[in-house]
């Protein structure tokens, strides 16, 4: 089968990325089209391939503003013509990329980690009263633009995946079309060291995130000021530089780690501090999977991948609602036999038999 893939940008490793390391595990020899890519931005596994990208990669400081040239994204995805034979396109999208033409007789799967949020449901999160008045200006400007060109690309669609119920829904409401589940999965065998060697808990809540407004890092920062209690931010983002200057100082920002190094700190922690609403979640079940329960916000993915036996949910995206869950949080045990049971039902083996089903049943 000749397969080409596609994903929106190459410019770090996160959640989406390691989807598509999977889907460049299995198969090996397709080519990848992209908006912009950062070398060394990812691991070999994805770089050790033919790499397509738009005009927007010629442009100087791209990779670290990117986010700034949104307006020129669905021209850039138009402009990336497949010249790769193909009977199979695969693509791996938050944005616009889903929206590459596909070359005559192939078809297309597309798993779609969300409707881009920041011109749907999340709207404000993005482009409220405390972003940049030149941000607010330009959306209003482009904003009707980038919606229709988004749904009108979803023609170029045969078959669309949600990575959960909630991004389901979610795809019926603003894109009107059908679509599957297929749940993303934690990558479980780094997390067997500290599964059979145990590290010893330490005093510390830890948050592993982007700093992305989706992500509500500012919330918990203003909780634990309150609290007094250590948390440690693994991450960087956008709204580094303004949530380092509101924390206090039980709050250590710890910027991007190996992976060995993330693992250790949720094997350490006491819990998770997850106040965001998220398409799936990853990162919840990468901390059951190292032994670490969840303070979670009770909406979005984590619907579906947390219990009441892995984790506490919070009901209002308050300081006050937050602080009382953790409050709770510590009046209760949880097994670790448990949380680690949980994650294994996202392991990597289940998501990969899972899109090959769907591969043979679309091209066959």
């Amino acid at each position: 089968m000749r397969v080409v893939l596609l994903h929106d940008w190459l410019t770090g490793f996160r959640g989406g990325e390691r989807v598509l390391e999977v889907f460049c595990e299995m198969f090996p020899d397709a080519p990848l089209y992209t908006l912009i890519h950062k070398k060394g931005s990812v691991p070999a596994s994805i770089e050790n391939r033919k790499i397509v990208t738009s005009y927007l990669n010629n442009i100087p400081g791209i990779h670290e503003h990117y986010r700034k040239f949104l307006p020129l994204f669905p021209s850039a995805a138009a402009g990336l013509h497949i010249t790769d034979e193909a009977d199979l396109i695969l693509s791996s999208s938050h944005c616009v990329i889903k929206g590459v033409v596909k070359p005559l007789g192939a078809k297309h799967i597309s798993y779609v980690h969300s409707p881009m949020r920041y011109l749907y449901d999340q709207f404000d999160n993005y482009f409220g009263a405390h972003a940049p008045w030149y941000q607010r200006w330009g959306i209003k400007l482009f904003k009707n633009y980038l919606v229709n060109w988004d749904k009108a690309s979803n023609r170029n669609v045969d078959i669309m995946l949600g990575n959960s119920s909630f991004v389901q829904q979610r795809i019926s409401k603003y894109y009107e079309m059908d679509s599957d589940v297929v749940y993303p999965f934690v990558d479980l065998d780094d997390f067997r060291r500290v599964q059979n060697n145990p590290l010893d808990k330490e005093d510390y809540y830890i948050m592993v995130t982007a700093f992305a407004p989706n992500k509500r890092v500012d919330l918990a920062v203003r909780t634990f000021n309150g609290l007094g209690k250590k948390l440690k931010i693994i991450g960087s983002g956008q709204q580094e530089s303004e949530l380092k200057s509101m924390a206090a100082s039980n709050i250590e920002f710890l910027g991007n780690l190996s992976r060995e190094e993330v693992v250790d700190h949720f094997a350490k922690a006491k819990a998770l501090i997850f106040p965001g609403v998220e398409d799936f979640g990853i990162t919840p079940l990468e901390s059951l999977a190292a032994g670490t329960p969840v303070v979670a916000f009770r909406a979005g993915g984590v619907l579906e991948t947390l219990t009441d036996k892995t984790a506490i949910f919070f009901d209002d995206a308050t300081e006050e609602s937050l602080l009382e869950a953790v409050q709770r949080f510590e009046q209760k045990t949880f097994s670790k036999g448990e949380l680690f049971a949980r994650a294994e039902k996202f392991s990597k083996k289940v998501f990969k038999q899972n899109i090959t089903d769907v591969i043979l049943q679309t091209v066959s």
